[in-house]
């Protein structure tokens, strides 16, 4: 307990990595931390109520006593994915919807985040999940475990729905190349088939998962995948414990472990 610090600060829901700030770090002889505010909409404006978590950020800029960077664009967290070289992975279902940005084309949005998150490679994937409310969210779909690799949701049972747009994601993947303009190392990673919740299907993927200090967490759900996958993320993190978490339970909020987290960079 002596590790963490509680801040009470009134929110409508937890999904933190969508309505939280983006933090950036200006590296030089003296690194300071700083944080992006972007605009929450709720995910295109589907559910009213929730669009009161975009005055969090500044909240939590306070706490902190950080600088804050406010963007007139609607952003989520959990619809961008970087490496920390300069490349950053996103879908054309969330940030080309328009129910975002539809006054901003795909290079004008690309010159938005070049500007202010330090990136200036793109790598587009197409639909994201069956369920998922965010509009395909790439946290749900694919993520960097190294600047050079890329951890690829992929369904195997050519009946699911998820089938053909994981695969077009992954064959999109297969022929991109990384920040350095060589070939993507690749690693699949399997789904949990489907997680139904009072007959709706819900998004359930290992893919959300959070890199934390010295730890690794999945989301589980009782699926005989999971091992598979927790497998798979304890080859690609050795110096980390991967730790199973099920969340068959907050999936039922459409969200897994990745979507309540934001984490914070070290700034000396």
């Amino acid at each position: 307990m002596e590790r963490l610090s509680l801040y009470d600060i009134p929110a409508v829901d937890v999904w933190m990595r969508d309505y939280g700030p983006t933090f950036v770090v200006r590296n030089g002889a003296e690194k300071r931390l700083a944080l992006n505010d972007w605009i929450f909409n709720a995910w295109g404006r589907k559910y009213e109520s929730y669009m009161a978590d975009d005055s969090i950020c500044p909240e939590i800029a306070k706490l902190l006593g950080v600088p804050v960077f406010e963007h007139g664009i609607v952003l989520e967290g959990g619809a961008i994915e970087v490496n920390g070289r300069g490349a950053c992975l996103t879908t054309e279902q969330c940030l080309l919807n328009s129910n975002r940005n539809p006054h901003l084309g795909r290079k004008e949005i690309e010159q938005v985040l070049r500007n202010n998150l330090a990136v200036d490679h793109f790598i587009w994937l197409g639909d994201g999940i069956v369920g998922d409310d965010t509009d395909g969210h790439i946290d749900d779909i694919a993520r960097f475990v190294n600047p050079t690799t890329i951890l690829c949701a992929v369904e195997e049972n050519p009946k699911d729905e998820n089938y053909r747009p994981l695969q077009e994601n992954f064959e999109r993947l297969q022929a991109a190349k990384d920040q350095d303009g060589k070939k993507i190392e690749l690693v699949k990673l399997p789904m949990p088939g489907p997680v139904i919740y009072e007959g709706t299907r819900l998004p359930a993927s290992y893919a959300n998962f959070y890199i934390a200090n010295g730890v690794v967490l999945v989301p589980t759900y009782n699926h005989p995948n999971d091992a598979a996958a927790l497998g798979i993320l304890g080859d690609l993190f050795p110096g980390r414990k991967v730790i199973g978490i099920p969340c068959e339970a907050l999936v039922a909020g459409l969200g897994a472990i990745h979507c309540v987290t934001q984490q914070e960079p070290e700034a000396d």
